[in-house]
């Protein structure tokens, strides 16, 4: 029994220390970078200055903020609409099947994201293998134009990240109480009146950690524009990217990089809202 505590103790101590050494530490060395000075041989001179804070608001960084929001709120869009059917009929299937579905989806972890990412553009290209598969069918006489646009970004996004959707929503709609969905039928309800008034909200919480896991990555994955968008797209991502290895200004990268934790910490607390209200919910 006082060896179980002690090996306890060890693993949450070592976690903590994980935590503390590879998260608190380099974010509060970012929040002081940020408000120090960039200097031309010493990279960052011990002067405070907000001026990159207020670099923060110039139309030009204000239009990239949109701009990668909106795109990695239209890939996590687009990820829910896919992964939250393909979830609830893996989730309706035989345990057997289900895990092989499951194995399917995991198997590209197993694979470098980046060379995911090349992979890609051979199947893009405009001597690719999807233009020639479409050529071939006579479906189109010209190749389509899809590399170097936002839409071989969003398909980037889309093939990345679907998995880190599917999971939660996995997870969520396999605990679902299918008596609840009998019963709304029992009494009347129409399939849509059923989907929208028990299973999405139940399935709220796997909808919401679903989003988050999608559209942070989303905001800081500068390779997937790099390779698929080429220098049309310049997101936030490839923005602090720049700022740290080209511009060697470190105190603008380090305010940006600040200002993405912000909102991740926002979307934390809305998720944690989303699931305590979901639990009152439950629990009446």
């Amino acid at each position: 029994m006082k060896g179980s505590s002690i090996t306890k103790y060890v693993i949450i101590g070592g976690v903590l220390c994980w935590i503390a050494l590879f998260g608190a530490v380099p974010t509060l060395m970012l929040l002081g970078m940020s408000v120090l000075t960039p200097h031309p041989s010493d990279l960052i001179a011990p002067v405070f200055s907000l001026h990159s804070y207020a670099r923060l608001f110039a139309p030009a960084l204000v239009t990239m903020f949109v701009e990668s929001l909106l795109m990695a709120g239209t890939a996590t869009v687009l990820c829910l609409f896919v992964g939250y059917p393909f979830a609830y009929i893996v989730a309706r299937m035989k345990k057997r099947h289900a895990k092989t579905m499951l194995l399917l989806v995991m198997i590209p972890f197993w694979t470098n994201t980046l060379i995911r990412t090349y992979a890609l553009v051979t199947v893009l290209k405009a001597d690719g293998i999807l233009n020639s598969v479409l050529i071939y069918f006579g479906i189109i006489k010209t190749p389509l134009e899809l590399m170097y646009t936002p839409i071989a970004v969003f398909i980037g996004l889309l093939y990345t990240l679907l998995p880190f959707m599917i999971l939660p929503l996995y997870a969520t709609i396999e605990k679902l109480d299918y008596r609840l969905l009998e019963a709304s039928r029992d009494l009347g309800a129409t399939r849509w009146i059923t989907f929208r008034k028990i299973t999405l909200p139940l399935t709220f919480p796997g909808i919401i950690s679903g989003s988050m896991l999608v559209f942070l990555p989303a905001l800081g994955m500068f390779y997937i524009p790099d390779v698929l968008g080429g220098a049309r797209s310049m997101l936030l991502g490839n923005y602090i990217r720049d700022q740290f290895l080209v511009a060697r200004d470190f105190p603008m990268g380090a305010t940006v990089s600040i200002a993405l934790t912000m909102m991740m910490c926002v979307m934390l607390f809305v998720y944690y809202r989303s699931v305590r209200r979901s639990g009152r919910k439950a629990s009446l």
